[in-house]
Order: C-alpha cells, then sequence, then structure tokens
C-alpha cells in the first residue's frame, strides 16, 4: 500500500494542501474565509490540531501542522472538510449578495454527481495531499513556499501583508488569524 500522500505517523509533522474542486475560487468573500479559519480554530480546542503554519489563498488551504498525542490528523482533516463543506455551501445557497451562485453551485453538483461518496454537492477534492516533514531542509523549504504563495500568486509584495497567513507570527511581532505552535528544532 503507497503510503506517498497519507497520514501515517500521527506523531509527525506534515504540510498539507485542502484544494476546492475545479480549483474554484470561493474564498474570495470574507465570510467563507471566516467560516473555515472558525473550523480550524475548534479543532484547535477540541480536537488536537496544531497548526505550526497556513495560507488561506482563493481556492486552497496550505498547512504545516500535526496533532496532540491521542488525535487521528487524517480524521481531524476529514472532519474539518466535511463540515466546512455542508457550511459553506449552505452560505453559498442563502447568500443574497452571491453573485456567483448559479456557477459555484454548478461547479459543486457536477463534481458531486461524479463521486458515489457525495449527497449532492462536492466542495473539497478528495486529497489533503500530506507530504511527511521529516528535516529541517523539507520543513523549511514547505514553510517558505507556504509564506511566499501570496507573493508569487501577485496578491501582495510582502508575505506578511496577506493576512490569512501564518507569515504575520513569523515576519513580525503580531499575532495572526490563528494560534500559531512554532516548532523548535525544525
Amino acid at each position: 500500500m503507497s503510503t506517498r500522500y497519507k497520514f501515517v505517523d500521527n506523531n509527525a509533522v506534515y504540510f498539507t494542501t485542502s484544494t476546492v474542486v475545479g480549483w474554484t475560487d470561493v474564498f474570495t468573500r470574507e465570510m467563507y474565509k471566516t467560516m473555515l479559519l472558525d473550523s480550524i480554530r475548534h479543532c484547535q480546542q477540541s480536537q488536537g490540531l496544531k497548526i505550526h503554519a497556513w495560507v488561506l489563498m482563493t481556492n486552497h488551504l496550505h498547512t504545516i501542522c500535526s496533532c496532540k498525542e491521542g488525535h487521528d490528523l487524517g480524521l481531524i482533516w476529514r472532519n474539518i472538510k466535511s463540515f466546512t463543506a455542508m457550511k459553506l455551501i449552505d452560505a453559498i445557497i442563502n447568500n443574497p449578495k452571491e453573485s456567483r451562485k448559479e456557477y459555484l453551485l454548478h461547479v459543486f453538483e457536477a463534481e458531486g454527481k461524479k463521486s458515489s461518496s457525495n449527497f449532492r454537492y462536492k466542495f473539497w477534492e478528495h486529497e489533503n495531499h500530506p507530504v511527511l516533514l521529516d528535516s529541517t531542509e523539507m520543513y523549511n523549504r514547505r514553510l517558505n513556499y507556504l509564506h511566499w504563495n501570496p507573493v508569487t500568486a501577485g496578491f501582495v509584495s510582502e508575505p506578511w501583508h496577506w493576512i490569512f497567513s501564518s507569515a504575520t507570527d513569523y515576519f513580525t511581532e503580531k499575532k495572526g488569524l490563528l494560534d500559531i505552535v512554532i516548532l523548535d528544532g525544525f
């Protein structure tokens, strides 16, 4: 059995990528970003999720994460994605200001029809693409990639200007939007 993109060690640190189906730009609206971050905060407080670094782009989320002893990182991410998929689709349906409602629901419904595990809509790609970070070099490479992602995309000129990221925590004296556990030894 392949372990290429699987959580194989709940005591390890992983780089993850969670992508909206079709790379659809959903996280352009503040309320949708807030819903995802609230779900992550809940899992930090109640399910043992530890976020070491993160960035939320318009259509995907990167994290460097681990979990507290006795917790299952794969289960935590399934919970986050399952809960937020329902909440976000409901928010899109009920948002009278959502100008892209028909388009977004069409994309999510078309993707949902491709999968027997969905009732109607599919919001997230199935995989989280967890990559085990087992060396300082690998950790630092992913940390830099994650924080520079908004700069590379042309959204900001410096990583700490993108507030939906832990770059604030790493590059400034300010605290960002999520609680961060900075790792020593990496």
